[in-house]
């Protein structure tokens, strides 16, 4: 029997909104995802060290602070040191389109930006994640 795909929704450095890591996170549960979330100011070691211990599949990063250029490499270089390279990362937020091509060079699989349909991210999810 296949387990769920495993998400953890993170919130790197000192951004306080977490309103759309709510709905990203309610609507991947509702999608039959399990989900964790790590709450409000989490460093990218302390990401990094819940996505190892909760086994997950995916760490999808929410940011508003325009830290992301710093945080979300973080994420992925920490990952890959700690040989889980194979957690697919994404990020959502308020980052400026400009930006999402660095990212993506960085490890993030995906961005998605203020609007961006829930079934978009879920359907990301899905088709990028191989069931364990």
């Amino acid at each position: 029997m296949d387990r769920k795909i495993r998400v953890l929704v993170a919130k790197p450095g000192l951004d306080g909104h977490d309103r759309g890591a709510k709905v990203i996170a309610r609507a991947l549960r509702d999608d039959g995802m399990e989900v964790i979330y790590t709450g409000l100011r989490q460093t990218p070691e302390q990401i990094v060290q819940a996505a190892i211990q909760e086994d997950v599949d995916v760490v999808a990063l929410s940011i508003l602070s325009g830290a992301h250029n710093h945080l979300f490499p973080r994420v992925t270089e920490l990952l890959k040191e700690k040989g889980a390279e194979d957690v697919l990362v994404i990020g959502g937020g308020v980052i400026p389109e400009a930006d999402y091509g660095f990212l993506m060079s960085k490890g993030i699989a995906a961005v998605f930006g203020p609007g961006t349909p829930t079934k978009a991210t879920i359907d990301f999810i899905r088709e990028h994640v191989r069931q364990k």
